[in-house]
């Protein structure tokens, strides 16, 4: 009887050993693993006209307009008339797909570089202009002002195929993951037209660095496979569009040095599709989600502080520089 009171102890003592072994390793593996690594930024790096447009663009859409949305719908005006404005001064000729939400009118805002070779053929270029109740500084005035320098890089260039850069309305709460999504009505159009969508790269908060220890967390596991310091752009992609993520890294590291990881993965892993490219998926379309990871890094997302000076501009730049290269690679096949 002793003995089998002992016997039954000892298991369950090894099973509460084994619960805590497990607890400490998921706990401990939500932040990187990987210490090793330059810093992200070279001391002494030139500040370019590119950074400092970056650094307009998301002083006008987090701190001259602010929190913009359904709900502040002059401020959503004013951040589509600003986009807008600046794909003009590019020279474009910009299109709307418009339509209605709680009886406002929203638009995504769309402009075109034809193919000269493979025209019906088309990659994607995306990012959200609305915000979450906060100036939406990273969160997605970064990706926003990426989109726009992309754009105007592109002007002007000739591709293989045709590329269409797109700034979604919608995206964030209520809205995010429903039919009113900016981005789902237009990868739902795009299907029904039988739209030839090759890639959808969609850029999501682009602006936040760090080269602190501890500064970057993931879901419970991924942190024994990635760095520990938040000083590096990331590439998400579902496990249909394995072939695309690659690519993408590739390209990526023939423009710049600046650090990029990448991870193919199940939706339902938290962060995977929180954003415009599970609109894509959605539709079969293969596309990525080019982010600085948001809430795993960044302490001010979704919140009053994610303002302007908090973004690392020069970093930006190099992921501007790596994402040129992107565009050009996937436009050139």
């Amino acid at each position: 009887m002793a003995q089998r009171k002992l016997g039954s102890m000892i298991r369950i003592l090894r099973l509460v050993i084994i619960g805590l072994f497990a607890f400490v390793v998921l706990k401990t593996s939500t932040f990187g693993w990987r210490f090793w690594g330059e810093n992200y930024m070279p001391a002494g790096v030139e500040k370019t006209e590119l950074t400092e447009r970056l650094r307009s663009h998301v002083y006008e859409l987090a701190h001259e307009i602010g929190d913009r949305s359904v709900f502040r719908y002059e401020k959503l005006r004013e951040a589509s008339e600003y986009i807008t404005g600046q794909f003009e001064s590019f020279g474009y000729r910009v299109e709307f797909q418009v339509y209605e939400v709680s009886d406002r009118e929203v638009k995504n805002i769309i402009v075109t570089v034809p193919g000269i070779r493979h025209p019906e053929e088309m990659i994607v270029i995306g990012a959200h202009y609305d915000t979450c109740f906060n100036p939406g500084a990273d969160d997605n005035a970064s990706a926003v002002a990426g989109l726009l320098e992309l754009a105007r890089f592109a002007r002007g260039t000739q591709f293989e195929r045709s590329v269409r850069f797109v700034a979604f309305v919608n995206e964030e709460p209520p809205f995010f993951k429903t039919e009113n999504m900016g981005s789902r009505v237009y990868a739902r159009s795009a299907r029904a037209e039988g739209e030839k969508i090759k890639a959808a790269v969609i850029l999501e908060s682009i602006g936040y660095y760090s080269d602190e220890p501890n500064s970057q967390r993931y879901p419970p596991v991924f942190g024994m496979f990635y760095p520990n310091k938040a000083n590096f752009i990331g590439v998400v992609g579902n496990f249909s569009s394995r072939p695309l993520v690659k690519k993408v890294v590739k390209e990526f590291r023939s423009g710049t040095s600046f650090p990029i990881e990448s991870v193919v993965s199940f939706t339902f892993i938290t962060g995977v599709d929180f954003s415009d490219n599970w609109s894509f998926w959605k539709e079969g379309y293969s596309a990525v989600m080019i982010t600085d990871t948001a809430f795993y890094r960044n302490p001010f997302y979704h919140s009053n502080a994610d303002t302007h000076e908090k973004l690392d501009y020069e970093s930006m730049t190099e992921v501007l520089k790596g994402l040129q290269a992107v565009l050009e690679g996937l436009a050139s096949e």
